[in-house]
């Protein structure tokens, strides 16, 4: 690979920066969205601009709802009018790279190599520099401990202390964090530099923090739909359904998983907004 244009992904790996799964992928070829190119021995490989129209199409399913007639097109209609005027992007495409540009800027500010940033933060370089360059790929935990290390907080890096703060925010109307990690979609509830941290996330089958963290304040976490387990210091584990609720000091080691077989959302709070 000679460069960035030349780089390709396997099919696991364009998966995990999409946001989806690998059969998803598979399912999206046979409904004509994608054409992956083959390799020598018949394996999937995926372009960057296969990765971006992926993206397109999962922004498409999630934030619009559309099936996958509708989808094809969506994507018509926009390389129409990319041959009128150049590339069109959803309305989140630059928010959803913002999460990478801030941590490499402030690398970059700290004069921290990548080497010495992932080594720091106990994960390899090769992970850190695509999740720089595309803000996706990693768990929220390792967010969080990134975020940690460069002393802000996920929030902040997900852009919700951006001066475009409403008072009312109208069911539906939820602006999206960028979505750095597969299966994770996080909604602001109340955006802006506020005493409290108030999200909904929405949990795909199988989606957890994938390890522990910890931070300053205190949480409360409500189950709107699904189950969710949540593990406080490493030995109390408690099994929460819809209705239920936990409300926890943040300092305490907390990881997460959906334990449902279709989508858990949460009502989720932080104070102060230290997540």
């Amino acid at each position: 690979m000679s460069g960035a244009g030349n780089i390709r992904y396997k099919v696991a790996e364009a998966a995990r920066l999409a946001g989806v799964s690998a059969s998803t992928l598979r399912l999206w070829e046979t409904q004509g969205l994608v054409v992956p190119e083959r390799s020598a021995t018949g394996h999937r490989q995926y372009t960057e601009a296969d990765l971006a129209r992926l993206k397109r199409i999962s922004w498409f399913r999630a934030e619009r709802g559309l099936n996958p007639a509708a989808i094809r097109e969506a994507l018509e209609a926009e390389g129409a009018a990319n041959d009128e005027s150049g590339p069109a992007a959803p309305p989140e495409a630059n928010a959803d790279l913002q999460v990478g540009r801030k941590l490499r800027s402030l690398r970059h500010a700290g004069g921290k190599t990548l080497e010495q940033v992932a080594g720091d933060v106990g994960i390899a370089p090769s992970v850190l520099s695509t999740l720089e360059r595309t803000s996706q790929g990693v768990s929220i935990a390792v967010l969080h401990n990134l975020a940690e290390y460069f002393g802000t907080t996920v929030s902040s890096l997900a852009g919700e202390e951006e001066p475009q703060a409403r008072a009312l925010v109208r069911a539906g109307e939820w602006r999206n964090w960028p979505r750095t990690t597969p299966g994770v979609t996080v909604q602001m509830l109340a955006d802006g530099k506020n005493q409290m941290d108030c999200h909904r996330f929405v949990l795909a089958p199988g989606a957890s923090s994938e390890g522990a963290y910890r931070h300053e304040g205190e949480e409360f976490v409500y189950v709107l739909a699904g189950r969710v387990e949540f593990v406080l210091d490493g030995d109390q584990f408690y099994d929460l359904y819809p209705g239920d609720s936990l409300y926890f000091e943040s300092r305490r080691r907390h990881a997460w998983s959906n334990r449902h077989d279709g989508e858990t959302v949460l009502l989720w709070i932080n104070t102060p907004p230290t997540f």
